[in-house]
């Protein structure tokens, strides 16, 4: 298979690790491959451990490279933590020529992210809002438009760069290029997510292992971007503590038994719990195991909730929410989720993808499959992830490079 026609997600989550390899065809992008690896070097979004990590990206690697029959060398990978900081910004222009051109638009943004960011934090992504023509405002594209006055509203979002080398660390050490990192909540949204929700108003909420992302579009663009630190981790921890069962059994007790409303669980289902140090299981009512999640989703929903006012969208949210990752599945979340929000909230899968669909047909690979589609858009671009450069020489040198380009 020629490597130009692949596409690799790569979703480096706390509890798990995610590869979903694409093959772009005329009509998008079908599934071809898919891996997946236990996480153990990381928490809350943020690597931790970077030889465990390196070992479970080669696990999911090697299954998704057998599954798809192929060599993987290059990657769109995701990143989350609550480092990661989203801002909204405003560049203003004058119009050369009287006619907006690339060059042009390209300035408009370079003004648009002349903002004063710490040493320690990285640029990953400036995304267009709007452009405005002169007083014209709302413009997806002003390429060829006459004017005199170009304006650009863009959201930035920025992370810590030490988090972000670490991630590009991880992969360059498990045999892997970083074509670009992207922003996980940005990712889910490209593969959950219908145009007529992004136009509407939609509140995206991917509910991950370590991490909870936030992102909220409107008219066809990201308003707001949040990171909470609390995830289905927290949730794993509350059920191995409050039923006293090790951490691994209470894993699989909340994919399986796991409800996030007490009012959905009949009285006398009966579960079994194993015990800690040989001891013998015992047999508990599952009402006792919703009583544990449903106050600690309720507190991840109500800070998501908070997220949302603070942000000042939540009016202009009116295709309600979508809840995404690995934990939406929990039973009863989305009937919580209507309650805290007061919002038509639904639970988001994957779309818009052919070929091995059903194998991705479920929200924790939400991620992966939207890093897949976010690679597909970026075709024909020069991809080479490069973190900061090395020193502030080469940083100038760059700098006037393209300053006699643009002269040229």
């Amino acid at each position: 298979m020629a490597k130009s026609e692949l596409l690799v997600g790569l979703d480096i989550g706390t509890t798990k690790i995610c590869v979903v390899v694409g093959e772009r065809t005329h009509d998008g992008v079908d599934i071809v491959g898919v891996g997946t690896s236990p996480s153990t070097g990381l928490r809350k979004g943020v690597v931790v451990n970077i030889e465990q990590t390196v070992q479970s990206i080669k696990k999911a690697i090697e299954e998704a490279e057998l599954m798809a029959g192929c060599e993987i060398r290059s990657v769109y990978a995701g990143i989350a933590g609550s480092h990661i900081k989203g801002f909204n910004s405003h560049g203003i222009i004058a119009v050369k020529g009287g006619e907006v051109g690339v060059k042009d638009v390209e300035r408009v943004l370079d003004a648009a992210k002349a903002v004063a960011i710490p040493l320690d934090r990285e640029l990953l992504h400036i995304l267009p809002q709007e452009y405005i023509v002169d007083d014209q405002r709302g413009i997806a594209d002003p390429l060829g438009m006459a004017g005199v006055r170009l304006e650009v509203k863009v959201h930035i979002v920025t992370g810590a760069v030490t988090s972000a080398q670490n991630i590009v660390r991880s992969c360059h050490r498990s045999g892997l290029d970083v074509a670009e990192i992207v922003l996980e909540s940005l990712a889910s949204a490209k593969a959950v997510l219908t145009e007529e929700e992004r136009e509407i108003g939609v509140a995206l909420v991917d509910l991950g292992g370590g991490t909870t992302d936030l992102a909220i579009f409107a008219n066809d663009a990201i308003k707001h971007t949040g990171v909470l630190a609390l995830g289905g981790a927290n949730l794993t921890n509350d059920i191995a503590f409050g039923l006293r069962t090790p951490m691994v059994a209470a894993e699989k007790i909340k994919i399986k038994y796991g409800c996030a409303l007490t009012d959905l669980v009949r009285s006398d289902e009966i579960i079994e719990v194993p015990s800690v140090g040989g001891r013998e299981s015992r047999r508990l009512s599952r009402q006792v195991l919703a009583e544990i999640c449903e106050p600690r989703v309720e507190e991840i929903l109500t800070l998501v909730d908070q997220e949302l006012i603070r942000s000042g969208f939540k009016s202009q949210v009116g295709a309600g929410v979508v809840l995404t990752g690995g934990t939406s599945l929990l039973e009863g979340i989305q009937e919580l989720g209507e309650q805290i929000f007061n919002l038509p909230t639904r639970i988001g899968y994957p779309m818009a993808v052919g070929g091995l669909k059903d194998v991705i047909h479920s929200p924790m690979y939400a991620t992966a499959v939207g890093l897949l589609l976010f690679g597909a858009q970026k075709v024909g671009v020069e991809q080479s992830f490069r973190i900061r450069d090395a020193n502030v020489f080469n940083r100038i040198l760059t700098k006037m490079r393209k300053w006699f380009t643009d002269i040229t």
